[in-house]
């Protein structure tokens, strides 16, 4: 069983602990993919994957509760918690949907925090962070990076980590990026090995390739998408200026 759908089992359990009428209107999930400035603002640098349209923000409203998560396959949703609970979960909008829903229910119940992404000069804010998080918590670790993220990948190279960095975008693999060759995540099992800690992007909770992590070392998932799955989990996760 992937970990979306055993998540998703674990959200039935709760709708019943909760005894929500998952049919009731008050119980509708409205998502939809938000434009760049709603996702991210107007930060500091222009080369954030969410300012490139390569990949967009799904956001979800639940009850009080908003959640996001990012997908490659934008589109809207809106219907019953109940009928997110039997979504199949075969496409990657759809896995956004639910994953997306997820966070907003657990936000809804104060269950976790940050499951809206920062917006303007927060993304910077964080890369500032996330150097000395990492030095008091690990120390010096070989870290490999899952996934395109730019200001974190400035912070920890100009703070002299050791550093591999892999992505799933074409256009990425194969050149220079905040002064780190981009490889192919097809390596991602390999740079593994070489680590002594993984900093990796929720999505690949979202596309089932986080297997391949799980190799003994320490694996931090960053950003919004994980919110929710990392609580149902005990997954560890950093996201220094979500809201």
């Amino acid at each position: 069983m992937t970990i979306l759908a055993e998540a998703q089992l674990k959200l039935r359990r709760l709708a019943a602990a909760h005894q929500w009428n998952e049919n009731e209107k008050v119980h509708i999930v409205s998502a939809r993919d938000l434009t760049p400035a709603e996702a991210i603002g107007q930060p500091d640098r222009d080369d954030y994957p969410l300012l490139k349209g390569k990949e967009v923000m799904m956001e979800a409203r639940w009850g009080g509760g908003v959640g996001q998560a990012f997908t490659d396959q934008p589109g809207r949703f809106e219907g019953t918690l109940g009928e997110v609970l039997q979504l199949p979960l075969d496409t990657n909008f759809r896995r956004a949907v639910f994953v997306a829903t997820l966070n907003a229910v657990l936000r809804s119940l104060n269950e976790v925090e940050a499951t809206i992404h920062c917006k303007d000069k927060e993304p910077s804010l964080c890369a500032q962070k996330l150097p000395a998080y990492l030095q008091q918590h690990y120390g010096r670790p070989k870290i490999v990076f899952i996934g395109l993220q730019p200001g974190l990948i400035q912070a920890l190279q100009n703070a002299g980590f050791e550093l591999r960095v892999t992505d799933l975008n074409p256009e990425n693999i194969g050149q220079i990026r905040c002064g780190v060759r981009i490889d192919n995540a097809a390596v991602n099992a390999v740079y593994v090995r070489w680590a002594d800690l993984v900093l990796t992007t929720g999505s690949v909770l979202v596309n089932n390739t986080y297997q391949e992590l799980q190799q003994g070392k320490p694996v931090i998932y960053y950003g919004v998408t994980a919110a929710g799955l990392a609580k149902l989990f005990g997954l560890s996760r950093i996201c220094f200026c979500g809201h």
